[in-house]
């Protein structure tokens, strides 16, 4: 009797447990409907402050995108990237990936302030970056995704980390493979997720090599398309301009499609990471090959990426905190 009882009310919390479409990966379970009773208008507050941004400026939803990038290659997407230097803390802003180009943290901070007045010590910074890089990828044009919530924010930083895993864009094509892969990214995420640069901006000083002294013998890159070359050394010099902006895609630079795999087909990626996802490898090249010629693959490729980076190393549960500023931990 006792125990068809117990076995009845195990049904019963059955029945009644929320439909979870969960992601289990070392941190935990992170769920799109995490939000729903306890701040059911979050992803609602997130869009609008992160679509009054990208109206004032369409560079902020390049800027937003990258943010989470950013983040979750350095110890996962648990928002360390968003905390200033302060006590035992040294900022990755600090970092070679990040300093005088990782931008967007205003953003952030009203998105935050907006969701504290809401529901307060509730939603975290790690959500809000994962949530306003899909709003960015929406309000320019590109796919949508359900995000998975629930993640946690850190309690420290990684300097290193961020100088170390993050791929540059004068990497090998097998480094930036092998730092994908770390992060349990393959190939196909690799060549997706490089489609976000679709949009933004890049600075001189990220290309400067290709234009002049690619391999140290004094010569432009030869994979690179000759003509765009000679334009982008106009405003681009051998020396200073350092922090002068170039579009990484010049044919729709501030919408989300697939002209980024037309221009590396054409020879003209912005930078060695683009180019060499066609000249230095057979799969990433047949990759590009078909995003360039089919944008609803692109899309739905790019939109799984997007998932599956955000789910590297959350921090769930008790683990991490939930920052009232995002810039800081919380002093106890």
């Amino acid at each position: 009797m006792a125990n068809s009882i117990g076995l009845l009310i195990l049904l019963s919390l059955l029945a009644f447990a929320p439909l979870c479409l969960c992601s289990k990966k070392a941190g935990g379970y992170l769920y799109p409907q995490f939000y729903y009773h306890s701040c059911p208008r979050a992803q609602e507050i997130v869009y609008s402050i992160v679509a009054k941004a990208v109206a004032k400026e369409p560079r902020m939803a390049a800027s937003l995108l990258r943010l989470h990038f950013h983040d979750c290659f350095v110890k996962g997407c648990d928002a360390s990237i968003l905390l200033d230097s302060s006590g035992t803390i040294i900022s990755e802003k600090r970092s070679n990936p990040n300093r005088n180009s990782a931008r967007g943290f205003e953003v952030i901070d009203e998105i935050k302030s907006a969701l504290e007045k809401e529901c307060p010590h509730t939603v975290s910074c790690a959500d809000i970056l994962a949530l306003a890089a899909r709003d960015s990828t929406i309000l320019t044009g590109g796919p949508s995704w359900e995000v998975p919530l629930g993640r946690r924010d850190s309690l420290g930083a990684s300097l290193s980390g961020s100088n170390n895993n993050i791929p540059a864009p004068n990497n090998t094509f097998q480094t930036i493979l092998t730092k994908f892969k770390l992060q349990g990214l393959d190939i196909v995420d690799l060549v997706a997720l490089s489609g976000s640069h679709t949009i933004g901006n890049s600075r001189c000083t990220s290309f400067r090599q290709r234009l002049y002294n690619q391999t140290g013998n004094g010569k432009a890159d030869f994979t690179l398309d000759q003509y765009y070359a000679s334009q982008l050394r106009t405003r681009c010099p051998r020396s200073g301009g350092d922090q002068n902006l170039f579009f990484l895609d010049f044919v729709s630079p501030i919408k989300f499609d697939n002209s980024y795999f037309k221009n590396i087909l054409a020879y003209k990626g912005l930078l060695n990471s683009d180019q060499v996802l066609l000249t230095m490898n057979q799969v990433s090249a047949e990759l590009v090959k078909k995003y360039a010629e089919r944008n609803d693959l692109f899309f739905e490729q790019f939109a799984k990426s997007m998932v599956k980076m955000g789910n590297i190393s959350p921090l769930t549960g008790s683990r991490g905190e939930i920052r009232k500023n995002c810039r800081k931990i919380k002093t106890y």
